[in-house]
């Protein structure tokens, strides 16, 4: 399983010249090592062994220090253990066949094989409805995906592949019926947590200049 570099090693990484290296600290190294090499890696290549129980705590706790404004917490996770694998299988399955009466067997065969891919599954949930203080649903998901990304981050540092799955499922009534979404509460995406059997070639990172303005 290829690692995160470790501390020992950040500074070797090609990100920083040695000049950059140089101004700033072992943590600062070790961060923008650990951010800029993790990737998405596909659930079909997670495998065991996930994370054990105490680790996964520790994802949890990661993703409770993302920006959280008036400290709403607009989200929620929901594991999936594998007791309950078969019952998001069938979900899948039938949304398919609700989307597409034709679907083939192999195609509902398929839909059903993604619900036991990684060791480690959780739906992530985005909490829109009404609150107070009121605040608006783009930074309810800004603070979503800042507790994704620390979660991502914290299982890289674990030396785990990790990804995020959705699709047209996710805003099925059989989904939302499964995983109990009240009124209000969306189905955003799977996290998929688990040992990576294979790994892509790293991508190629857009330079800072061309996603940066100034007024």
């Amino acid at each position: 399983m290829s690692a995160p570099p470790k501390r020992s090693e950040a500074n070797s990484q090609p990100e920083l010249s040695d000049v950059a290296a140089a101004s700033l600290s072992q943590e600062a190294i070790f961060a923008e090592a650990l951010i800029t090499s993790r990737q998405n890696i596909l659930p079909k290549c997670l495998s065991a062994p996930g994370p054990s129980a105490t680790q996964i705590e520790q994802l949890f706790r990661a993703a409770a220090a993302a920006p959280d404004h008036a400290r709403l917490r607009p989200w929620r996770f929901v594991l999936v253990p594998e007791h309950k694998r078969a019952e998001l299988a069938e979900v899948f399955a039938q949304a398919l066949v609700d989307r597409d009466a034709s679907a083939t067997l192999a195609q509902i065969a398929a839909a059903r094989e993604k619900a036991y891919r990684a060791p480690l599954l959780m739906l992530a949930v985005a909490c829109l409805g009404p609150r107070e203080p009121d605040v608006p649903m783009l930074e309810r998901m800004v603070s979503l995906g800042c507790a994704i990304q620390n979660i991502l981050l914290s299982a890289h540092s674990m030396e785990f592949g990790s990804g995020l799955t959705s699709g047209k499922a996710m805003s099925s009534a059989r989904m939302r019926k499964l995983f109990q979404l009240q009124v209000g509460e969306e189905a955003v995406c799977f996290i998929n947590v688990g040992s990576a059997s294979t790994r892509k070639p790293a991508n190629l990172r857009p330079e800072p200049t061309e996603f940066v303005s100034s007024l």
